[in-house]
């Protein structure tokens, strides 16, 4: 819900308002569209973040298909991916919605939302020259076209550990694979994929028939999310 003032500019999110119906992929409608350009990418999730039903009712809905299944361990590709992997609050009673997202955001980073809801470790994948550790590295080729690297620490990931991967949206897959790539490399197994929205490209397709995948976006938007409208 929004809350206009003709003073402040755009329209304002309205963060302790809950719709009555809160169907699946409701809190999509959130996310803000691109107003800057073909340089960026066609919409902005992040906004969704700032609305704390809105990121506790993505996440449930990222986690449902897993439910039962074993996993080891998060891992949340740099950087838009450490969010759905922030620690949540489970411990905290009492406070209104907008409280606890406002804490929730302020909190450090030793766990995973995603994480914390499994009672699992979060793993950070990173873009190369991040960590002081020993790593691996994987080259790859990101939505836009950039040539990039990610790397991962080699002490985190022993054979036959089972890794959630968690990014905010797989548009062409080359992201995403390159995280594959590296758990694969160093012995664990690919548990799952999670992102808000897995897009019917080559590299989504790719994904999806290689492994359990969840995404937010029910089947009669897909089609409006593959072609961003």
């Amino acid at each position: 819900m929004l809350s206009a003032c003709s003073a402040c500019g755009p329209p304002r999110m309205d963060l302790c308002h809950v719709p009555a119906s809160r169907e699946k992929g409701w809190y999509l409608a959130l996310m803000a569209p691109n107003v800057k350009g073909p340089n960026y990418a066609w919409l902005d999730p992040s906004r969704l973040y700032c609305h704390p039903q809105g990121l506790k009712d993505c996440l449930a809905d990222l986690l449902q298909p897993f439910q039962g299944d074993t996993i080891d361990l998060v891992a949340g590709i740099d950087a838009m991916g450490f969010i759905l992997g922030e620690q949540g609050h489970g411990g905290v009673q009492g406070l209104c919605p907008l409280s606890l997202g406002v804490l929730m955001m302020l909190s450090p980073l030793p766990g995973a939302a995603a994480a914390a809801t499994l009672q699992k470790g979060f793993l950070a994948i990173r873009k190369a020259g991040h960590l002081c550790v020993q790593t691996v590295a994987q080259p790859y080729t990101d939505y836009s076209g950039r040539e990039k690297v990610m790397e991962v620490r080699t002490d985190a990931i022993k054979p036959g550990l089972r890794i959630l991967l968690v990014d905010q949206w797989v548009e062409t897959g080359g992201t995403m694979r390159a995280a594959i790539e590296l758990v694969e490399r160093l012995g664990g197994v690919v548990a799952g994929v999670a992102a808000i929205c897995i897009e019917s490209s080559e590299g989504g397709r790719w994904i999806w028939e290689r492994y359990k995948c969840s995404h937010c976006v029910p089947p009669r938007l897909q089609p409006r999310f593959d072609q961003h409208q």
